[in-house]
């Protein structure tokens, strides 16, 4: 099951687990992650992009334009934004793969009384078993965050061996306005320095049985 647990701030605290088996032992061939399908208000299309660390850990989503706002001069329906993506991994024979680790960055700006929520699932095509996760930050808020979704390794569900499954990603981002002034704006998104969305999603890597 994933845990989510959150840091603040600037300086980020580090609430990571010790490196595991998996961690430590990717394969070592060239990992290629294709965007078969991208559907949803915050990630538009060509505003979204893949890319796999060097070292086969990890790969990141890098999104342009994923905000949600709610305040006078807001559009009705931008209170809540979604993105759906349905990714085919291309994995070395003999290895299989499943979703250790996701970590979420932003900002929220929330007025005294809004709230903002960060939400996300995740499955591989075709299997029943989904994996949700939900977050939730209170106004007056106005700082960067992050949020981590950790699974134990007893519980991470890898792809079957021998068959191709794309591996679907959802998340949200969602703002209330609660009891929150009616004049004020509050938003959320996941907006790094540069100006773009990333999240990053760490691979367990095993070996397929023969």
């Amino acid at each position: 099951m994933f845990t989510s647990m959150i840091a603040a701030g600037m300086a980020l605290s580090t609430f990571f687990a010790p490196a595991t088996e998996e961690f430590k032992n990717p394969p070592s061939d060239e990992i290629v992650i294709d965007v078969a399908t991208v559907n949803g208000s915050g990630c538009p299309e060509g505003t979204a992009d893949v890319s796999v660390s060097p070292d086969n850990k990890a790969f990141t989503v890098t999104y342009s334009d994923y905000l949600a706002e709610v305040g006078p001069d807001s559009d009705p329906t931008a209170f809540r934004k979604n993105c759906q993506l349905n990714l085919i991994v291309h994995v070395p024979q003999g290895f299989t793969y499943g979703i250790a680790r996701a970590d979420y960055r932003g900002f929220a700006h929330l007025a005294e009384g809004a709230t903002g929520t960060q939400k996300a699932s995740y499955y591989f095509q075709g299997d029943s078993e989904t994996t949700h996760t939900s977050t939730t930050f209170e106004g007056a808020y106005s700082d960067n965050w992050q949020v981590t979704d950790e699974t134990d390794i007893a519980d991470i569900v890898y792809k079957p061996c021998g068959v191709q499954r794309n591996f679907n990603i959802n998340t949200e981002l969602r703002v209330n306005a609660g009891s929150s002034d009616s004049e004020e704006t509050s938003f959320m998104t996941m907006d790094s320095t540069d100006g773009s969305i990333k999240t990053t999603y760490h691979f367990s890597w095993k070996k397929c049985e023969s």
